[in-house]
């Protein structure tokens, strides 16, 4: 099993209002391709509220294999989301691990 860990930040320009929504369609967009996706087996979107922390969003996710992971990057539900979280974030971290 693989975990990947994506973390953003918000792009400057939103309100604060606009980045709730963000967050909140970012979970709505993304979540729902553990059904779409062969090889997934869970994603969740969190949307951070602590001031501790030094980035806005993360998605945590869990593939079968690295097979399935490089399947999620390309698959065309992904690509898609995608284009939406870009429009709305920066400074993209990421960390993929095998469990």
């Amino acid at each position: 099993m693989v975990r990947h860990i994506v973390m953003w930040n918000f792009v400057e320009t939103l309100s604060d209002e606009e980045k709730k929504a963000a967050g909140a369609k970012m979970k709505e967009i993304l979540e729902p391709l553990k059904e779409v996706v062969p090889g997934v087996v869970s994603l969740e979107v969190i949307v951070n509220e602590l001031p501790s922390s030094n980035r806005d969003v993360a998605l945590i996710g869990d593939y079968e294999s690295v097979e399935a992971l490089n399947g999620y990057t390309i698959h065309p539900a992904h690509v898609e989301a995608g284009k939406y979280v870009r429009s709305v974030t920066c400074n993209r971290s990421c960390l993929d691990f095998e469990l």
